[in-house]
């Protein structure tokens, strides 16, 4: 515990057990210090710290027992490292005279964790504990964050060892903050001001690394228009003249179209994740591409790029302003724009202003009108299928760290978890969480954390009794045959009030915008159970193996640009 409080932590997240006892044991002396939030599985209390963290940019921490216990952090681990999420997980273990033994709720998780973290260590000895949680934090939130293990041996639990702070900021062989070559950014610079068709990838590391300042700054300085992957969205705001929208298989159609026009990209932070390049081989096949990144395996692993500069966003971004020439692209820059209006009118006024008679909503209309009623400065959070596309499309954000989803592994059932451990990191913000009802019932177990410690969550849940995202897999490729996708759903209303949690159902369009201002005013937790028609299908969308250019704006109809 002391060791915890060293390195500022003051909220966990956890589910005690058998070999983690001992820690809990102290944890009821320290509770005046450190907050303890009980999850009601340990994949939502990872989940909850995963939300922590992103919404704050510190740590979190997780707490679990061993076999089981541990076993259930390991979607969370994985889904961390994959979104760069800077996470400590203390495990309890069996006593070391029982390693290999097969010891009731044994299990190896070092070796089980290992692909999933930065690190992973197994703590015998007591004075072993506070310098391994040293390093473990070092590791976790420096370089590119991720998660780390400690796993601690019963008997070093309750050994006696002298405490003495420890502290880490350095490991042979491991160099989270490398020198920037002042070679690379003037090359990038000469690139940059030679180019016709610039444009700016904006990713999750220009959040990681508070550099929403100088993106834009960058942006504006010399003109260049900025398309942002998921994790990037909220680090320019969405009014911004620059900002020409999201990358990707279900991005926009100016910035995905003009990928493949730029003839230079300055992509920050990103990994060029397959959902944004699309096939490779058709990928900015005009661009020389200059990548900033701070994981060195990045560079040529998925697409080559000219220039790569190692180093943090921040720092990087920095020392480029100073080398760009102020200039105008006008005519490159409007040319998103008659892309993007195209989408208006085939695509999203369709879904905005839906002209059905039933009174059957649109996801993409109750999203928009949330973001609306909160004015545009709530935090979303979202699940993964249709609910997180049409959540990430239709939102719109004006502050950085506003953006939380599952990205690189696409964890259904981490929403819910997440948007509680995001509330608990900004209590001062409104976090509305975006949730499909497949989704929420892999963790709707933590509406229980909500009800214990009152976490004022606003929860929209997207209901359309399928599953989605995979439903409309099924419809465009597998000749609708739609197996395992619909659902059968609980009362949700009675469900969550059954938590203590307000909320009502919304059947029809004419009660959506009176339900959403009784959420927003509320006091608290609130559900609204919306009724969304149930083929909806989400587009434009670039089917996998397509280029990035190669754009569905309905079931059968390719964009043709003019």
């Amino acid at each position: 515990m002391r060791a915890l409080i060293d390195q500022g932590v003051d909220k966990v997240f956890g589910y005690p057990g058998g070999q983690i006892m001992p820690v809990y044991d102290s944890l009821y002396d320290y509770s005046d210090k450190i907050r303890h939030y009980l999850a009601r599985h340990e994949q939502g209390a990872i989940h909850a710290a995963e939300g922590f963290a992103r919404a704050s940019g510190k740590t979190g921490v997780v707490i679990a027992t061993s076999g089981p216990g541990a076993m259930n952090l390991i979607t969370g681990l994985n889904d961390a490292l994959m979104d760069s999420t800077p996470i400590v997980a203390i495990t309890g273990q069996v006593p070391s005279s029982l390693l290999g033994k097969d010891a009731f709720q044994e299990s190896d998780v070092v070796s089980v964790t290992l692909p999933v973290t930065k690190w992973s260590t197994l703590v015998k000895k007591a004075e072993d504990i506070a310098p391994a949680i040293a390093k473990a934090f070092y590791i976790a939130n420096s370089g590119r964050p991720g998660p780390v293990v400690i796993d601690i041996a019963k008997d070093a639990q309750v050994g006696l060892a002298e405490y003495k702070h420890a502290y880490c900021n350095f490991i042979r062989s491991y160099d989270p903050n490398p020198d920037i070559k002042e070679s690379q950014i003037e090359a990038a610079a000469e690139l940059l001001n030679n180019a016709e068709r610039p444009m700016i990838l904006s990713g999750h590391g220009v959040t990681i690394s508070n550099a929403s300042n100088e993106l834009i700054e960058l942006a504006e300085k010399a003109d260049i228009p900025v398309a942002c992957t998921i994790h990037g969205l909220s680090t320019i705001p969405s009014c911004h003249h620059l900002n020409k929208g999201l990358l990707g298989m279900h991005g926009n159609l100016g910035p995905n179209i003009n990928t493949n026009k730029a003839d230079v990209i300055l992509a920050v932070g990103m990994r060029f994740d397959d959902r944004v390049t699309g096939d490779t081989k058709k990928y900015a096949p005009d661009a020389k591409i200059i990548h900033i990144d701070i994981d060195a395996s990045e560079f040529n692993k998925t697409v080559g790029s000219h220039i790569h500069i190692h180093g943090d966003a921040k720092t990087a971004l920095s020392a480029l302003l100073p080398f760009v020439n102020r200039q105008k692209h006008e005519a490159w820059v409007s040319s998103f724009d008659r892309h993007n209006k195209v989408e208006y009118d085939r695509v999203k006024k369709l879904e905005l202003y839906p002209d059905n008679e039933d009174g059957k909503m649109h996801m993409g209309e109750v999203v928009n009108k949330v973001s609306k009623a909160f004015n545009h400065d709530a935090v979303l959070v979202t699940d993964v299928g249709q609910n997180q596309m049409f959540s990430v499309r239709y939102f719109n954000f004006t502050s950085p760290r506003s953006c939380i989803t599952s990205g690189g592994l696409g964890t259904m059932g981490f929403g819910l978890p997440a948007s509680i451990g995001a509330k608990i990191a900004v209590p001062d913000r409104e976090v509305v969480l975006f949730v499909g009802d497949g989704g929420l019932q892999m963790t709707v177990e933590e509406l229980g954390m909500i009800m214990e410690y009152n976490i004022g969550v606003k929860i929209v849940l997207l209901n359309n009794n399928y599953l989605g995202n995979v439903r409309q897999w099924q419809e465009l490729f597998f000749n609708s045959r739609y197996s395992a996708t619909p659902m059968t759903n609980p009362n949700f209303i009675a469900l969550a009030n059954a938590y203590g949690i307000s909320g009502e159902d919304v059947a029809h369009r004419d009660n959506l915008d009176a339900a959403i201002e009784r959420m927003k005013n509320h006091n608290g937790a609130y559900i609204l159970n919306v009724n969304i028609e149930e083929m909806g299908m989400i587009f434009p969308m670039t089917p996998g193996g397509h280029g990035v250019d190669e754009i569905l704006l309905n079931s059968t109809e390719y964009y043709k640009p003019v």
